[in-house]
C-alpha cells in the first residue's frame, strides 16, 4: 500500500514568513493610515461645523437684506416729496416776503 504525502505545508510552519523589517513596516503603514483616517474625519468634521455656521449667517444676512429692501420700498417717492416740499418752501417764502412788505418788515 502506498502512503499518502501531503504536498502543503505543515501547519505550525508559517507559510508566508515576513521578516521583522517587514513587520515593522507593516505596523508602520497601518498606524500612518489609521492616523489619516483620524486626521480626515477631524478635518471633516471642522468643515461641516463651518459650513453650518456659514448657512446660518447666510441666513441672518438675508434677513436684513430682505429688512432693508422693505424700508427702501418707497424711495421712488423720494424725489416727488422733494418737489412738494420744495413748493411748500417757496410758497412760505412768498408769504413770508409779503407779509414783510405789507407790515414793512422785510426789505427786498
Amino acid at each position: 500500500m502506498a502512503q499518502f504525502v501531503s504536498a502543503a505545508p505543515a501547519l505550525s510552519e508559517p507559510a508566508l514568513a515576513l521578516t521583522e523589517t517587514q513587520q515593522n513596516l507593516w505596523l508602520g503603514a497601518i498606524i500612518g493610515g489609521a492616523v489619516i483616517v483620524v486626521a480626515v474625519a477631524a478635518l471633516l468634521t471642522i468643515l461641516v461645523v463651518f459650513v453650518r455656521t456659514i448657512d446660518k449667517r447666510v441666513v441672518a444676512v438675508r434677513d436684513n437684506l430682505r429688512a432693508a429692501a422693505a424700508n427702501t420700498a418707497d424711495t421712488a417717492l423720494i424725489e416727488e416729496t422733494a418737489k412738494r416740499v420744495d413748493a411748500v418752501l417757496a410758497e412760505g417764502l412768498r408769504h413770508h416776503l409779503f407779509l414783510g412788505r405789507v407790515l414793512g418788515k422785510v426789505r427786498s
